[in-house]
């Protein structure tokens, strides 16, 4: 390796990916690695991967491949889900050096320390004829602590994780083996992190985990969590991404209204709205619940913006079925959907389901939902026409526009020749673009 080793890193999937991630690019930087943009040439590659669907396993496969061709010498590392149970599929992919699972993940830095060590007089980081597996069937199932505190230097908001795996078993899922079961962070330690990322400089913690909701250590909740980082100075905003319904705490609806941190935007995934679909999903709540909920949430904080995820053509799902979900995604007041199409995932009881629904049919069923999806997120910025929205600016875009969200995640941009980062300022929102940006002055 050079003299000051470089790393670059890549994440595919979701934002607890991108949290931890954030984990291991501080770990390097802690163990005197140069942390370079991804596509530079650099000592090692990580890819952070995910195995949620067959074609997120594909989207690895590609990225892993485009890195190798481009950088042959890279020493390539794979960790994450895919990592976990994909094992035999990526091993024969030619360049990968070394395939780390899930429990020995956070090793990653030492793991690549005892290669280098290995060499004895040459303290380099050779290309591997075969590729080091270091991988344990069974993951860990104690409350755990992370090692360092995300690196997110290039980000105005960080995420933190607060929680890990999954006990509910969804039909359609292959969480539960690709990171084993429901375990919380220790109390402490997130109030540290939180700590250490308010005084870096980051206005807004973004709360992640599989399912942040069950958040349970030694007597404390998810609303303990977010109680604890309402008190850290210099933390201006707390934003919920994604939590189930199963799992919602009591009193977290007078805990949006009341909070003066808490974002006003909620994640909350639907997956179907026909009960017999929900049944054979495994998930435990009914569309009634899910309905109460969400009209509860809005009447109490009015301009709370809600999102859903919405599975379209699992087995089963006829005309009636899938006119469940359209109806209740056009009727209650959900702001946007992310619609997926279902794709059998081997390794989860959804796949040997009777009644599959046909691909021309999935499809057509999914543009409906995303044209419905569109056409709700646009009428919800709408809505923000003519007022004052406080927004934490990010970037700027190839349009020009400096861009950033407010409270309730409306994605905002205005004109600036100056830099806004990480900068919250107000703004009176003019006109909506048909891309969704809300566009308008500064104060």
């Amino acid at each position: 390796m050079t003299v000051q080793p470089s790393v670059t890193f890549y994440t595919l999937g979701c934002r607890l990916n991108q949290a931890e991630t954030a984990t291991l690019s501080d770990a390097f930087r802690q163990a005197g690695y140069a942390i370079k943009e991804f596509g530079e040439q650099t000592d090692i590659c990580v890819i952070n991967t995910c195995s949620v669907t067959g074609q997120s396993e594909a989207r690895c496969r590609n990225m892993i491949r485009n890195v190798l061709r481009k950088h042959p010498d890279t020493f390539m590392v794979v960790v994450g889900c895919y990592a976990q149970i994909g094992i035999e599929m990526l091993r024969n992919i030619p360049g990968i050096d070394m395939i780390v699972g899930t429990e020995q993940k956070f090793d990653v830095v030492q793991l690549i320390h005892s290669v280098c060590e290995a060499q004895g007089e040459r303290p380099d980081l050779p290309k591997q004829t075969e590729p080091l597996i270091f991988h344990s069937a069974e993951i860990a199932a104690a409350d755990f602590t992370m090692r360092a505190t995300g690196n997110f230097t290039a980000r105005t908001r960080a995420n933190i994780k607060i929680q890990d795996g999954c006990n509910f078993f969804c039909s359609y899922c292959i969480v539960p083996y690709t990171r084993g079961r429901d375990r919380s962070r220790t109390f402490e330690d997130i109030r540290r992190e939180a700590q250490e990322l308010a005084a870096r400089g980051h206005q807004e913690i973004v709360i992640t985990g599989v399912n942040i909701g069950t958040y349970a250590y030694q007597g404390k909740g998810f609303l303990d969590v977010l109680r604890v980082l309402e008190e850290i100075e210099g933390i201006q905003r707390i934003r919920i991404t994604s939590i189930e319904p199963m799992t919602v705490p009591e009193g977290i609806i007078d805990y949006f209204a009341t909070s003066g941190k808490l974002c006003h935007f909620l994640h909350i995934p639907l997956q179907s709205g026909s009960n017999a679909i929900l049944e054979m999903m495994n998930r435990r709540y009914r569309r009634e619940e899910f309905a109460e909920f969400v009209h509860q949430l809005t009447e109490a904080v009015p301009d709370i913006h809600i999102g859903t995820d919405i599975i379209v053509g699992f087995p089963g799902e006829g005309n009636a079925e899938f006119e469940e979900s359209r109806e209740l995604l056009a009727t209650l007041p959900l702001h946007y959907a992310h619609v997926f199409s279902f794709s059998a995932r081997q390794g989860t009881n959804a796949a040997n389901l009777p009644h599959p629904v046909a691909p021309e049919v999935i499809t057509e069923r999914s543009e409906i939902l995303r044209n419905l999806s569109k056409q709700k997120r646009q009428a919800f910025y709408k809505r923000h026409i003519g007022k004052t929205v406080s927004v934490l600016f990010e970037r700027k875009q190839q349009n020009g526009l400096f861009t950033g969200y407010t409270g309730n995640y409306i994605k905002v941009g205005v004109n600036s020749d100056e830099s806004l980062s990480n900068r919250m300022l107000d703004v009176v929102i003019t006109e909506v673009t048909g891309d969704n940006i809300a566009v308008g002055r500064l104060c």
